[in-house]
């Protein structure tokens, strides 16, 4: 233990302190991208799936929105979007931020309540895939796939579960192992343990996500990364540089 104190959490041990530093870094990572997305071109639920994913994976997830989606000068997002890499990324983004949601909101329920590992575990996978594919999926995309809801229900349905199961993959075991161990405070949702668990699971299951993104991607099953300029309009510079650059709403 070390000799800090901090009111609610109690006494520190070495390990939060080290989280305690990391979940700073996650809240100015929130912060940076919640300001700086705000006039990037993004439609607006990646807007918000990039902020998910942010509060879930900290300076990770801020790195990444710099490397594959800041728009560098107004005008070039089309084009610095366009690479396999950078579409399939925007396309993890939008898994995750649904499911991982819903995974973590049902985990903390349940350990609330007490259920064993198995049913833990039943009811954070069905959580999971319905917020998912139910609203980040079907409900907020189906402007992109005609305006029908049932539609976009019924196109997002196997790519939304194949991708889903490639991210569970990583998250599950990392989960179990996690909250198995030595100290049972990562089972605790009071505890700063076992909101780090659940952190260190989603950015497992995110990287065994992305190349199962990328093939969808690829094949045309799921939407990438896009460009939404319906509002260039309230920004001069940015509608001149599109003009400038020929450049058009795109819908990744």
């Amino acid at each position: 233990m070390t000799p800090f104190v901090v009111p609610l959490l109690g006494p520190l041990a070495w390990i939060d302190v080290i989280l305690l530093a990391w979940f700073a870094l996650t809240a100015l990572s929130v912060v940076y991208v919640a300001v700086d997305i705000r006039p990037n071109p993004d439609f607006k639920v990646m807007k918000w799936g990039w902020l998910l994913v942010a509060l879930y994976m900290g300076p990770i997830a801020a790195a990444l929105y710099v490397l594959s989606d800041k728009e560098p000068t107004p005008g070039t997002h089309e084009e610095f979007i366009r690479p396999l890499w950078k579409q399939a990324l925007g396309s993890t983004i939008h898994c995750v931020a649904g499911d991982a949601t819903g995974i973590i909101l049902a985990a903390t329920i349940t350990a609330t309540l007490g259920f064993p590992m198995w049913l833990d575990l039943t009811v954070e996978y069905l959580a999971g895939f319905g917020f998912g594919l139910f609203i980040f999926q079907s409900l907020f995309m189906k402007d992109m796939m005609g305006g029908s809801y049932l539609k976009a229900l019924r196109m997002s349905f196997l790519p939304e579960w194949v991708s889903m199961n490639a991210m569970m993959a990583g998250m599950f075991p990392t989960m179990v192992v996690l909250m198995m161990g030595r100290d049972m405070r990562a089972m605790e949702p009071t505890q700063l343990l076992y909101w780090a668990t659940m952190s260190a699971a989603v950015i497992v299951g995110f990287f065994t996500a992305y190349p199962v993104n990328v093939w969808l991607v690829a094949m045309g099953l799921k939407h990438g990364m896009g460009t939404d300029r319906s509002s260039t309009h309230r920004d001069p510079a940015a509608a001149a540089a599109m003009s400038a650059h020929g450049a058009s709403h795109v819908h990744a």
